[in-house]
């Protein structure tokens, strides 16, 4: 128990400063696998003292993992069971020979030795830790992209007329800005609409009396609420009007999100009643997902694309087949320029706060990806929200420019400033339990909502120069209503202006003369095989363009090969005795293992980030999940195949296997389905967990489960009957097998095995020891392969049936 409490303190110290040097969880993945790799190679269990190369000497000696398994045989082979026996020479204490064979001391105090090592370990790893800490910088360093407009100003030295003119175009663009974030013109008045080269149906939403209710929460039951249903959304009526940018406001809590979701489909639970119609027609989640967008508030984008790449795999997955690929073009260059994108389309998105676009360009891009599939309806949650006020009037020029094509645009806001709340024209405020307290136009300067709330009797008069949003959340806050005794959701009902919204609302409810229903033979605007290689595509790019992830697994498979390779340096020659063969089968079965494990996690986050975007994409209606699954299992194939050659050429060659064709390919193809196994099973870990964390915990018990039962450790034959139907199920026991058979299966060399006269062949020792049928090679084959298949099975289905993201 004290020895494996130290391993388990040593082990924390060792992992947690692998942490802390690497800062990257991609990174860390590999140098943690790297360095126990390379202790577990060099602890003298795999191979004994006397057996590891002189070069290699030193390792065994810093390896902490040596002194556990020293103090820890010791522990075991002097207790009296074993120490009362005498050993095959009938002098030796058995105890004392088998610590002999294993090349491990015999005295005990080697016992405290190893104790005291550990915790020497321990420590120094936790210190090494707290150095790293106070002197390592993160990896990433964040920084915005600008344009080159914008860089070209910033260069100094550029003459005065350069000065001059930039002066004045700045001046000019200032104008601009400013002229079109408080224009409040309807699309007829503005002349020229950017981006309608693709034609659109213009579209109106209306929903009357909508209620929304979830389950009640358990905390809320024990607390002594008897309902079964908690309520979200009370009655909520409405409009939604082409070239009208509407807000939906209210306190934290009031329900606009949960609203804005109802509308757009997009609610993953909960209970829904109410009408919702679209130009008159009921609303059909089906088609409605064809015709809208919906633009989250946290911007999710693949970081390793760049932006006019986004915005091409959308507009190729989400714009008709019918429309011609360069008309598609024409569109993304034509949205780009709406949403002010042009100068920056060759920048890659990065992560947040990390690498590439500033939080606005975020923004917009998110604004530009929805408006590429030419929808004819919008949602926006709160597309200002975490923006300084220059930023969120940029995103606000770009949901202006966006209404003013026009698109029926609505938005989630909070706390506008008084800029961004008069470039809206229309106005649902809601209080807190999800109910209507106006519903109507905001007027010029907002005077129709101010005049609204001031004819209320007892509600302050606004001041001169004060935000209107400010003013109308604080006077009809709940405070507010205790205070004058006044429901403002009954005020509202009684008032003309809920008459107003009642009749708009009939209007809308009908369809007008000759309009036909909404109608597409097809769920999504491209066939599977279109669906597929647009997602290989980005697929493509994001891999290509993420080094982290693929040169530190190729460094780590070309490290693993060189210490695999020169530790069991020329094992392979190597075939006396039993001893051997099981160093040589310890070497094929360590190099195939570790890496294989390191693809495993390594692949882990990228799969994890790639989900988040995943989720959105299917949430729009991009395409199906079997398509994006098999591309994400179709771009890893190459990588592993470049992996594994060279792994295999520069194993086989260090540790001198046997020169022929066939053996040598054998040895390729095993490790290279035992690498993609390992990599597509990592990826199904993933999609059956809410996040790579978890997904690493599971990998890493069922990774024991495959050590355990590989049949290196404990060969088939030895294995309890009630537990041998597991190993036929371990994908590493197949690997083992393959490589065994493949390589000795047909020796007829005899080998030292003790007890046995006279000697046997390779091919008896390996029949008979490790239970293998030496003609199976075949079927060995195939089902490698089909563990590969089945992995990656199993994670296009648990990405498609399973979802982690709650709304």
């Amino acid at each position: 128990m004290l020895m494996i409490f130290l391993i388990q303190q040593m082990a924390s110290g060792v992992f947690r400063l692998i942490g802390g040097v690497c800062r990257s969880m991609i990174v860390a993945h590999t140098g943690g696998a790297l360095v126990l790799f390379i202790v577990f190679l060099l602890s003298g269990f795999i191979l004994p003292l006397d057996e590891i190369p002189k070069w290699w000497n030193w390792g065994h000696w810093i390896s902490p993992l040596s002194y556990g398994f020293k103090a820890m045989t010791i522990n075991e082979m002097l207790s009296p069971r074993w120490m009362n026996k005498l050993g095959p020479d009938n002098s030796t204490l058995l105890g004392v020979a088998v610590l002999d064979n294993v090349d491990v001391e015999s005295e005990s105090y080697w016992y405290w030795i190893g104790a005291a090592c550990l915790l020497g370990f321990t420590i120094l790893f936790n210190i090494l830790f707290t150095f790293s800490l106070m002197y390592l910088n993160p990896l990433g360093k964040p920084q915005a992209i600008i344009s080159e407009e914008a860089a070209k100003e910033q260069e100094p030295n550029q003459g005065d007329q350069t000065t001059m003119s930039k002066r004045h175009s700045s001046s000019n663009t200032r104008e601009l800005e400013k002229q079109q974030v408080s224009s409040q013109h309807s699309p007829k008045k503005t002349g020229i609409k950017r981006g309608m080269i693709l034609p659109f149906l213009p579209l109106s939403m209306s929903f009357d009396n909508v209620n929304y209710y979830v389950d009640m929460p358990k905390e809320m039951k024990s607390q002594g609420v008897t309902e079964h249903r908690l309520q979200l959304l009370r009655e909520v009526t409405g409009t939604f009007r082409p070239g009208v940018l509407t807000a939906l406001m209210g306190v934290s809590g009031a329900g606009k999100t949960t609203l804005m979701d109802v509308l757009a489909g997009r609610k993953t639970g909960g209970y829904i009643e109410g009408d919702i119609r679209i130009s008159g027609f009921p609303k059909k989640q089906e088609t409605f997902a064809r015709i809208s967008s919906y633009c989250e508030q946290n911007d999710i984008h693949s970081p390793q694309v760049t932006v006019i790449e986004s915005l091409i795999y959308s507009a190729f997955l989400r714009l008709p087949k019918e429309v011609p690929d360069k008309e598609k073009m024409i569109f993304v260059n034509e949205v780009m320029e709406l949403v002010e994108l042009s100068s920056i389309k060759y920048a890659l998105v990065g992560l947040p706060g990390v690498t590439g676009l500033s939080t606005e360009q975020r923004k917009r891009l998110t604004i530009a990806v929805e408006l590429v599939a030419n929808p004819s309806i919008i949602f926006m949650d709160e597309p200002t929200s975490g923006l300084d006020a220059r930023a969120a009037a940029i995103v606000m020029r770009t949901v202006r420019n966006t209404v003013d094509t026009g698109r029926t645009v609505v938005c989630t806001i909070h706390q506008p400033s008084i800029d961004i709340f008069e470039a809206f024209d229309e106005l649902l405020l809601m209080k807190t339990g999800g109910e209507l307290i106006y519903s109507g136009p905001l007027g010029q300067n907002s005077h129709k909502i101010i005049e609204y709330f001031e004819a209320i009797p007892g509600v302050l008069k606004i001041k001169e120069k004060y935000n209107p949003a400010a003013w109308m959340l604080e006077v009809s806050s709940a405070s507010a209503e205790v205070q004058l005794g006044i429901n403002f959701a009954d005020y509202l009902i009684k008032s003309p202006q809920y008459q107003e919204n009642k009749a708009l609302v009939k209007e809308l409810s009908k369809p007008p003369e000759g309009a036909e229903d909404l109608y597409f033979p097809t769920q999504y605007s491209q066939s599977t095989w279109g669906q597929f290689k647009s997602c290989l595509w980005k697929q493509w790019w994001t891999y290509w363009r993420s080094p982290e992830y693929n040169l530190v697994r190729y460094f780590f498979s070309f490290a693993a090969a060189l210490v695999v390779g020169t530790i069991f340096w020329h094992v392979g020659t190597k075939r006396e005795n039993a001893t051997d063969l099981t160093m040589v089968i310890g070497a094929m079965y360590m190099s195939v293992m570790f890496v294989g494990v390191n693809n495993c996690m390594t692949v882990q986050p990228i799969v994890a980030i790639e989900r988040t975007v995943f989720y959105r994409e299917r949430a729009a209606g991009m395409y199906h999940a079997f398509p994006y699954a098999i591309a994400q299992v179709v771009a890893e194939i190459p990588y592993v195949f470049v992996q594994a050659t060279y792994y295999s050429v520069i194993v086989y060659a260090l540790a001198c296997f046997q020169w022929t064709l066939a053996k040598f390919f054998w040895f390729l193809f095993i490790t290279f389905f035992s690498f993609l196994y390992f990599t597509y099973y990592g990826m199904m870990t993933v999609s059956i967990t809410a996040n790579h964390e978890e997904a690493a915990i599971v990998a890493s018990a069922f990774v024991s489960l495959f050590t355990l039962f590989s049949g290196f450790f404990i060969p088939r034959p030895r294995i309890p009957k009630w537990w041998v139907w597991y190993y036929w199920i371990c994908p590493v026991a197949w690997t083992v097998y393959g490589l065994i058979v493949s390589q000795y299966g047909d020796m007829e060399e005899t080998i030292n095995v003790a007890g046995i006269e006279p000697s046997p062949s390779i091919k008896w020792y390996v029949e008979s020891h490790f239970g293998y049928d030496l003609d199976f090679m075949g079927a060995v084959a195939g089902i490698l392969v089909g563990f590969a298949v089945f992995f990656a099975f199993l994670f296009g289905v648990c990405i498609q049936k399973l979802n982690f993201q709650r709304r």
